[in-house]
């Protein structure tokens, strides 16, 4: 049988986002042998991690595609390396987080030295650099189909620009020059979502002080109300500004975004709160709780073009 060349077997990866079923079968003109498969694989290893994808997708992308480039069906490696045909197939579509201990067995197994041990070391260093609290809703963020946000004091993360970012996580109590510059590039990171071919919707309130609360210097302002402005436009963004004139006080609790999750999964919702670290729920009620409260909150907001007004006058005060 004529072994498949580079094209081909690169062709075959894009399709391993595709979910996974228990009884799939690989055939056999798939599978690559010979003395060159260790380094065939090593080539088809991501040089640049995707920051659209969640760590677990990532991870489990590549494990589908070295698994099926060495001619195992899940089948066969599960009976190698004693996990059941239900966890592999959870791992490999991204729904549960891999162990050191898995990626070294299937290295092992595969003959893929420690290429699935090193990307496993890469994700968790790339969410090491986000705060300890935050990490548990990353996934969460990337993956939701809609993101209902209530800002109460400051810009979303995912809607900051850089300079905006690096005025908040460079004044931390604690957090050194390196350290910080990790936090902004992560932050910026975490926007990728946003540029994706079917990014999420994005339902945003913002209190009007954040509009006015300095933050860097009066430029970083301009910068920051100014990509508000172009973001505000986008037909997958509905941005509304709680004028003080509205007199709202459901939302004075404090700032939380509510994750739509896809497939019929939970929502999921992540609070702000200076007192706790837990900081992410999937308690039912709590969440419905607060989708009524955003739910409030838009009423009393402005409409999407009045709000995108009053953030284009503003913008002009921080010039003057």
């Amino acid at each position: 049988m004529r072994r498949p060349g580079r094209r081909t077997v690169l062709a075959m990866c894009s399709q391993f986002r595709e979910p996974l079923t228990q009884s799939e079968e690989l055939p056999g003109q798939w599978a690559v042998h010979g003395a060159n498969r260790r380094e065939e694989l090593r080539m088809t290893i991501p040089p640049e991690l995707d920051p659209r994808l969640s760590p677990r997708t990532q991870f489990g992308i590549e494990l589908r595609k070295f698994r099926l480039l060495s001619g195992f069906t899940q089948r066969k490696l599960c009976a190698v390396i004693h996990l059941s045909i239900s966890q592999l197939s959870m791992i490999e579509n991204g729904h549960r987080a891999p162990s050191l201990d898995l990626a070294r067995k299937v290295d092992e197994v595969l003959g893929l030295g420690t290429a699935l041990t090193d990307l496993l070391d890469r994700l968790n260093r790339t969410a090491a650099q986000l705060p300890r609290w935050f990490r548990p809703w990353l996934e969460f963020e990337r993956e939701a189909e809609t993101l209902h946000t209530w800002e109460l004091s400051m810009v979303p993360g995912l809607l900051q620009v850089e300079g905006y970012a690096r005025a908040l996580i460079g004044n931390e109590p604690g957090v050194g020059r390196e350290q910080a510059e990790e936090r902004v590039a992560a932050r910026l990171e975490r926007q990728e979502i946003l540029k994706r071919p079917k990014p999420p919707m994005m339902w945003v309130v913002l209190d009007e002080s954040v509009l006015h609360r300095p933050v860097g210097s009066p430029e970083v302002m301009k910068h920051q109300l100014q990509h508000l402005l172009e973001i505000g436009k986008s037909p997958c963004v509905s941005l509304q500004i709680l004028p003080y004139t509205a007199y709202g006080t459901v939302g004075l609790l404090g700032g939380f975004v509510i994750a739509d999750m896809p497939k019929g999964a939970p929502s999921m919702a992540y609070i702000d709160s200076q007192s706790t670290e837990d900081r992410v729920s999937a308690r039912s009620e709590e969440v419905k709780g607060l989708a009524f409260r955003h739910g409030v909150i838009r009423v009393d907001a402005l409409s999407r073009r009045d709000s995108l007004g009053m953030i284009k006058e503003t913008m002009r005060r921080w010039t003057t």
